[in-house]
């Protein structure tokens, strides 16, 4: 989908007059097109190669990427969430760029969300591109709707998980996967 940036910038305009603010101010008088490229560079994380490799050899032990940092938005409130995503899979026969997982969680981060969402469209994506084993996937993240506002506590962290194939229905492949994300640096 491709952004209407004329829209998006009366917008802007519009919500920054709404709350009070003069949007022909110094400090704001270029913010809708600042908020036009923010969103325009979002957009650009949907879209990527999903460079899949199918000569593995005979690899098929769990892959790990733990601590991935992500952003998005909270679509309730349009306020960010944010913290890190674990990620992994047991090939079946094939694999991808480790890089990819990153872009994965971007393509579905930077979008207004929410975090349980989030965590099963990667999972499922990863599941239908690679057709691993098993695919899991855990977020940890802290949310500003809930740290800057309503209950403002900010020393609170949401998880979420996506467990399927293997690491479903297998307790020791579970097992292994959190002791990695928890324990393995």
């Amino acid at each position: 989908m491709v952004i209407d940036k004329e829209k998006l910038k009366k917008s802007v305009k519009l919500f920054l007059e709404a709350i009070g603010e003069d949007p022909d101010r110094e400090g704001l008088k270029d913010t809708p097109e600042r908020i036009v490229r923010l969103w325009e560079e979002f957009k650009s994380h949907e879209t990527f190669n999903m460079t899949i490799f199918e000569d593995i050899g005979e690899y098929s032990e769990m892959v790990v990427v733990k601590d991935i940092q992500f952003y998005s938005l909270c679509e309730h409130h349009l306020l960010p969430f944010f913290g890190k995503a674990h990620i992994a899979y047991i090939p079946e026969k094939k694999i991808c760029g480790l890089s990819k997982l990153v872009r994965v969680v971007n393509k579905f981060a930077y979008r207004p969300q929410v975090q349980e969402r989030l965590t099963s469209e990667i999972a499922e994506f990863l599941q239908e591109e690679l057709n691993p084993k098993g695919v899991a996937v855990v977020l940890e993240a802290e949310h500003l709707c809930m740290s800057m506002r309503g209950v403002k506590n900010p020393t609170s962290y949401t998880v979420t998980s996506k467990l399927l194939g293997a690491f479903m229905d297998n307790e020791k492949t579970r097992n292994e996967f959190l002791n990695l994300i928890n324990n393995g640096k």
